[in-house]
């Protein structure tokens, strides 16, 4: 673009904020319709990072929303954008040297690889925390299957618009919920994490 300078190249490196924090930073990339647990998830994983002294982030869906993507809606166009952004967030936090954790529905395989051509595929691990719908309409945590149920919300996720379960070419990694606690759920990117360099925990 006209009149725009980058200045990357004049900016400290991310090894030397990865070498100062003593941890190798990653893109966990959970998704997963409303009630699969990922948000569960994510947030009992950042704990146990912590607990080992590793500097995270925690980038949720609801939580996003209401802040810097409070003016987008769900049309196709603002849920692309919504990731696009949430992406380069997460890229900044990355080239921080921080282990960055998503938390999002983000229900097509075009819209997971928009935010890893975002992230880089070095560094964006893609997690599918996999539930039913009928399942997550049982847990409902948020009431939102009632409202739906209700004719509340229209273009629900999983129900009038799609939800694309990974391709096994995706190569993403499969929590599935109705077969795993949290505890287990967690203890598999905690090893995960560890063979990535990232940690000791």
């Amino acid at each position: 673009m006209e009149n725009i300078h980058p200045e990357f190249h004049r900016m400290l490196g991310r090894e030397a904020k990865e070498s100062l924090l003593r941890q190798h930073s990653t893109v966990y990339w959970l998704y997963g319709l409303s009630g699969s647990g990922k948000s569960t998830i994510a947030n009992a994983f950042e704990r146990r990072l912590h607990e080992a002294g590793l500097l995270t982030q925690i980038l949720d869906g609801d939580n996003i929303r209401t802040g810097l993507n409070s003016n987008l809606g769900f049309s196709d166009e603002d849920r692309a954008e919504n990731i696009r952004r949430i992406a380069e967030v997460s890229r900044l936090y990355l080239n921080s040297g921080i282990i960055t954790i998503t938390s999002f529905i983000c229900p097509t395989r075009r819209l997971r690889q928009l935010a890893r051509s975002v992230v880089g595929e070095a560094d964006f691990v893609e997690i599918f925390v996999k539930a039913s719908f009928e399942t997550c309409a049982v847990r409902d945590p948020k009431g939102l299957y009632a409202k739906v149920r209700a004719g509340q919300i229209a273009n629900f996720t999983g129900k009038d618009s799609a939800f694309e379960e990974p391709d096994p070419a995706d190569g993403a990694l499969v929590l599935d919920t109705e077969q795993l606690g949290v505890e287990d759920a967690v203890q598999i990117l905690l090893e995960l994490n560890r063979s990535r360099g990232g940690s000791p925990a």
